[in-house]
């Protein structure tokens, strides 16, 4: 039967046609709704987010193909659905919307400004893009006051102008980066002293858990040269972009939680919007401070908590042989269900970046087989016209699919589509086997509107030439760039040739020849330089005899970009090949997977790291394969977790340091009946190796074997489980990388706790939990408190892998699907201990006894309480009981320690030999 009645607010939607759909009353009882995130098994890749159900399906009203049904027309397949349920709070839902306020007089900050605001954006660093928070910046009219921005790096940028128009313009950048907590909820705050007393000012940038503080300074100070003063344009207060901005992107995505704008270092509130108490779908609000406030597209006020947001494939009507019960059984999912349909491969990193660049006229990879003519991605290009190559013959450069080779005769013609006289810039990738004794022309490039018709790039032994010519053929000017080590490195290597002009001031124009090592990444360059303009390149060529035969060369681009009358170069001309020549290789593991977030439209990805991109895996170059492969590849070598979000249509990848040390989103009291039976831990040897071998694609191996421990590779009979092995290839962008995941992979594989495949709660029984259990998330951490004596000692602490929610209209399960935190638990600088070589029990000790007599069987003798006093207490383990040292005495072994008895509620006694060690060592991270 259809749901009777819901007290618990569950909510069920579709997006059909323009309009939501609330499907709730019309979902069968008889079978739960259940929807599943993530995966339970350790390691091993997310399977697509689902949601099953049944809907009722009396006159056909879900049957696609029915004209009289009331949706006909619109049960299109992959129709949007979000299963929701009430929320704690509201927030400002942001999508590509903001909300804003109309500007006034009382919004002017004549003196201090201080700017916070309370945020869960879906990712605190955005690949590429700034993300604006607060502002009072009209970019399409240049009516500019200030504005509170995150910069692509994570870190924050106050912008403000004293003058009201972007000609004023002064701003400050934090000196560090905001990492963002777990759950992705922080407060910014940023407040500018106009005059700090010694003749400047000063940018203070803090973070906060809430508004509410307390506040920490983020970085240092920003200090500038000279009082300034804040301008109060005629623009609106808006949150969640800059209006007239124009690029793509570019809004904030996530919740907004509050606002504040102050005149004044904590002086008094200009603007505070508070979205945390407003009613589900409101449109607009008023704040304390009187300002209105109105929501502008894709934003809106939501006070419902996603459990699943994905699509419905397919509708498929079943009925009884009579016909009296019809329904229709929903198999929804998330994105990753579409991502791995059988998709091309992506191109290569070259192919994907290059066409971006600002100023691009003309561009050809040259990736083409079995054709004289190579093609142009861009629109109005026209081919290039080859003769002597042989295509897609060389694979060797990373970040290209195979390229062609010279011939010993070959030759090209490349012809630019017409553009301005104000400079050009010519690049493309190119490897030559050896240079040759005489000189000879590497590539030429022919100019119109300039004294000069052709330039030329020449090479030999003896050096490189950059050379200007007439129309006539007459040497305008060149020069010989003869320095040894940068001549040699112009061949046998893959590199990047440029050939380009700027502006020499004074009727001059500057024309260059740089090359730069693609895999070392040395750059060299020639400049010589001619009276007359700088013209415009028409056309690339290259007629090549015998002495280049063997070359292979690619991603030929001409860019219109004028030089500074310095003579300095516009930074996206030279710098679009960079990092994406070599396949992006040595990136960290997080920036690859925001770099294929920012270039996959089809793609809503956000991340969590750690403390920073530098704790995850540096990457091998990234090949052509699959999305889903690029993104495989990253989660098996940086060894974090890929997950579907609840609240959008995307996933979300957390690198392996934001599974270190973590504080339990959620607590369960076993005893008081928080968690719903049953209760089993997962002994098996699924995932368990202790000889693990890692090897990086295209280079050496690291391989490590742990023979020590209950899960070590020794023999049964000699205390171990025998050798469990593992070889896994992986990206990598060094060699040196290979020994340490491999040390990292077995410590996990012979961590000696148990999975938790199922871990119940019944949150209809327990609402206390509601709404911290909306918040848990994948790779979140769950502890267990007072579990069972059949589980061991507690606290358990679990990292959650798979969630499954079964809400009915009176009853709603949660499950989780649990792996040991314990390997996680890492030790941090200065505050944790290197546990002991060996040690043990030198005499029986009794259930009740507070010294214990321990000899050292193997290195140093533990610390003594009198010369290291600030280090007790501290825990030791023996024989599955935790107890408390508070004090050792005694230089040599045997020492004697003071004990408190049963920390872990475990008490008994112990026979001499017993093993003693640290309860929590001190495990070093990877």
């Amino acid at each position: 039967m259809p749901f009777p009645e819901n007290p618990l607010g569950l909510r069920g939607e579709l997006q059909l046609g323009g309009s939501l759909v609330d499907i709730t009353r019309d979902m069968y009882t008889r079978e739960p709704l259940r929807i599943v995130h993530g995966t339970a098994a350790e390691g091993s890749q997310p399977d697509p987010a689902s949601c099953t159900f049944l809907l009722n399906n009396a006159g056909g009203k879900y049957s696609p193909k029915n004209p009289l049904g009331p949706y006909f027309g619109l049960l299109n397949r992959n129709a949007p659905l979000r299963v929701t349920v009430p929320a704690e709070e509201s927030w400002l839902r942001l999508d590509g919307g903001y909300a804003s306020t109309p500007h006034s007089a009382a919004l002017a900050t004549p003196g201090d400004l201080d700017v916070r605001v309370e945020a869960s954006p879906d990712d605190w660093v955005v690949y590429g893009r700034v993300r604006p928070l607060v502002a009072r910046w009209d970019a399409g009219t240049g009516a500019v006051g200030y504005r509170l921005a995150l910069m692509m790096d994570g870190t924050v940028e106050l912008a403000w102008s004293s003058t009201g128009t972007t000609g004023g313009v002064r701003w400050a950048i934090s000196t560090a980066s905001v990492g963002g907590p777990a759950d992705g909820r922080l407060c910014l705050r940023a407040v500018l002293d106009v005059n700090n007393g010694a003749g400047g000012c000063t940018t203070t940038f803090y973070t906060a858990p809430d508004m509410a503080g307390p506040w920490t300074v983020l970085g240092a100070p920003v200090v500038s040269a000279g009082t300034t003063a804040v301008a109060a344009p005629t623009t609106p207060l808006v949150i969640g972009t800059l209006p007239g901005l124009g690029l793509p992107g570019i809004p904030l995505a996530g919740r907004v939680h509050r606002a504040e704008v102050r005149n004044g270092i904590g002086g008094t509130l200009l603007a505070a919007p508070d979205f945390t108490g407003l009613a589900d779908g409101a449109t607009g609000m008023t704040d304390s401070a009187g300002r209105v406030w109105s929501l502008t597209g894709a934003a809106e006020i939501s006070r419902r908590e996603p459990l699943f947001t994905g699509e419905v494939s397919d509708w498929p009507p079943r009925w009884t042989g009579a016909g009296h019960d019809a329904w229709v059984p929903v198999q929804a999912a998330g994105i990753l269900r579409r991502l791995g349909q059988g998709r091309r491969p992506l191109e290569s990193t070259l192919r994907r970046r290059v066409p971006s660049a600002p100023g691009l006229l003309a561009y050809w990879p040259m990736e083409d087989e079995g054709t004289s003519q190579l093609y142009s991605p861009l629109p109005r290009v026209r081919p290039v016209v080859v003769s002597g190559m042989s295509l897609a013959a060389d694979d060797s450069l990373p970040g290209s699919a195979p390229l062609p080779t010279l011939g010993a005769v070959a030759q090209m013609t490349a012809t630019v589509p017409p553009a301005g006289t104000q400079g050009w810039h010519v690049e493309l990738v190119y490897r030559l086997p050896s240079l040759s004794a005489v000189l000879t022309e590497i590539l030429r490039v022919t100019i119109a509107g300039s004294a000069a018709r052709t330039a030329h790039v020449f090479a030999a032994t003896t050096g490189i030439r950059v050379e200007a010519r007439s129309a006539d053929g007459d040497s305008l000017a060149f020069f010989d760039f003869t320095t040894p080590g940068a001549i040699s490195d112009f061949a046998g290597v893959w590199n990047r040739l440029a050939i380009f002009t700027t502006n020499g001031g004074g009727g001059q124009t500057r024309l260059t020849a740089a090359w730069r090592d693609i895999t070392t990444g040395g750059r060299w360059r020639a400049t010589t330089s001619y009276t007359g303009p700088m013209g415009s390149a028409v056309s690339v060529s290259g007629n090549w005899g015998g002495v280049t035969e063997g070359m292979s060369l690619g991603h030929l681009g001409v860019f219109s970009v004028p030089g500074t009358p310095d003579g300095s170069i516009a930074l996206p001309a030279v710098t679009i090949y960079d990092g994406a020549d070599g396949g992006y290789v040595r990136e960290s593991a997080i920036d690859r997977i925001r770099r294929l977030a920012a270039e996959e439209p089809v793609l809503r990805l956000a991340a969590r790291d750690g403390d920073n991109s530098t704790a995850s895996e540096s990457m091998g170059p990234q090949g052509r394969a699959e999305l889903t492969s690029l993104l495989a590849e990253v989660v098996e070598t940086d060894g974090g977790i890929l997950a579907e979000t609840m609240d959008r249509l995307g996933l979300v990848y957390r690198d392996r340091a934001t599974l270190y040390n973590q504080t339990p989103q959620l607590v369960l009291d076993y005893a008081a009946g928080q968690v719903a039976p049953p209760l089993e831990p997962a002994e098996d040897d699924a995932d368990r190796p202790n000889d693990v071998t890692v090897t990086r694609q295209g280079g050496s191996s690291g391989r490590v074997v742990i023979e020590d421990g209950p899960n070590g590779a020794r023999p049964p009979e000699q205390g171990g489980v025998g050798v469990y092995e593992e070889a896994v290839t992986l990206s990598l962008g060094r060699d040196e990388q290979a020994e340490p995941i491999a040390a990292w992979r077995a410590h996990l594989g012979t961590w000696d706790e148990a999975r938790y495949p199922t871990v119940r709660v019944e949150l209809h029984r327990r609402p206390e939990l509601i709404p911290r259990a909306l918040r848990l998330r994948i790779g979140d951490l769950v502890r267990i408190t007072t579990p069972p004596m059949y589980t061991g000692p507690g606290p358990l602490d679990l990292i959650v892998r798979q969630i499954q929610h079964e809400p009915r209209p009176r009853a709603w399960v949660m499950t989780l699907g649990c792996t040991p935190a314990g390997p996680y638990r890492v030790g941090t600088v200065g505050d944790d201990r290197a546990d002991t070589d060996g040690s043990a029990l030198a005499a029986n000790a009794t259930a009740s006894a507070t010294t214990l007599s321990v000899a050292v069987t193997a290195g140093r003798p533990w610390i003594t309480s009198s010369a290291w006093p600030a280090e007790f207490p501290f825990d030791v383990r023996l024989g599955g009981e935790v107890v408390t040292v508070t004090a050792i005495s005694g230089a040599s072994s045997p020492q004697t320690f003071t004990v408190i008895r049963a920390v872990n509620g475990i008490a008994k006694s112990h026979a001499a030999g017993t093993d003693v060690r640290l309860a929590q060592p001190a495990i070093v991270a990877l």
